[in-house]
């Protein structure tokens, strides 16, 4: 990732996090300035508190009574503070920060336990700025809630589609799929997604709601057009990119959304790029569950003409091919 991009962002993280953590003691300070009877009893309740710290680190033992009066009486004064704070409609969380992301708690960096590495949060800024730029930044607008099945046609037409399902019905299968999808993203037996059809029939709609309901879980989502992301891995392959952080996201990136798979110009030394990319995310290495989404305009028919046996397989074996198809929606939203 870039170095000047991850110190803007730290940058922002520090100055939203010591705004929140000023808002919230102006707020506090406002509360007790407005109430003097709460305002005593948390004077109380601090002063009470280090007092029992202090005997109980002194570690001796004639203090036990005194340390068990002191918090007999700390418990009668929070009773008291909280009758004050129910009176007032105000619960705990009041005296909490709101962070934006309460698991780095806005610093950019969380501890697994045994090493301190970047929150996913900030991991998905930098995507967002490097990479998926304008592709997946109208997320918001693109959610299941907005999903509308009657943009699809409930009649059959075997001939036209080459299905005994209407494309209203065969929406709902692949709207299913997606929620699987999401719902056992963790799983190592869930499949990938490959969505082909026509332009117009809702795949980039479906891709960015999948997108969005997976970064509400806090997983990481990057972006690429088939043919901007094998014209940069051949760029890196060439040394014409210095780092090789885009090529490394690529690969260990949660959710990889490849669109417009077909549109690339391809040679021998892309079409092993793409099957590279395809077949470790697979293999989720590193111990990490990787998962994909390719859309496509070509049927499988094309997609076993345009690509070799080994990606092709893959396509076979490892994902669920959804079928879209249908009249175009995009003059039915007007």
């Amino acid at each position: 990732m870039n170095e000047s991009t991850l110190k803007y962002l730290l940058k922002e993280y520090e100055q939203k996090r010591n705004f929140e953590l000023s808002s919230l003691d102006k707020r506090v300070q406002e509360l007790y300035d407005s109430n003097n009877e709460l305002s005593n009893i948390q004077s109380r309740i601090d002063s009470l508190a280090i007092k029992t710290g202090q005997l109980i680190l002194s570690s001796n033992e004639d203090n036990y009574s005194i340390i068990n009066d002191l918090q007999k009486n700390l418990d009668e004064l929070k009773k008291e503070r909280k009758k004050i704070l129910d009176s007032l409609n105000i619960d705990e969380s009041f005296f909490k920060p709101k962070f934006e992301c309460i698991d780095c708690e806005d610093t950019g960096y969380v501890y697994d336990g045994t090493k301190t590495h970047l929150c996913s949060c900030i991991k998905q800024k930098m995507f967002d700025i490097e990479y998926n730029k304008s592709n997946i930044a109208d997320l918001k607008n693109h959610n299941f809630k907005k999903f509308d099945f009657n943009l699809y046609s409930d009649k059959i037409d075997e001939e036209k589609f080459s299905s005994n399902l209407s494309p209203r019905d065969n929406i709902h299968n692949i709207y299913n799929i997606a929620l699987s999808f999401i719902n056992n993203f963790e799983k190592n037996d869930e499949k990938n997604l490959l969505f082909t059809g026509n332009t117009g029939l809702g795949k980039t709609f479906l891709s960015n709601c999948i997108a969005n309901e997976l970064l509400k879980q806090g997983k990481t989502v990057l972006y690429q057009t088939a043919p901007v992301m094998l014209d940069t891995i051949i760029d890196y392959r060439f040394n014409k990119i210095d780092s090789s952080s885009i090529y490394d996201n690529i690969l260990d990136v949660d959710l990889l959304i490849i669109d417009d798979l077909g549109t690339e110009f391809m040679n021998s030394m892309k079409f092993s790029e793409l099957f590279n990319v395809i077949n470790t995310r697979l293999l989720n290495q590193n111990n990490h569950i990787t998962k994909t989404i390719i859309s496509t305009n070509l049927n499988l028919k094309d997609l076993s003409t345009k690509y070799d046996e080994r990606i092709f397989s893959r396509f076979v074996g490892y994902y669920n091919i959804c079928r879209f198809f249908g009249d175009d929606i995009r003059f039915k939203k007007h």
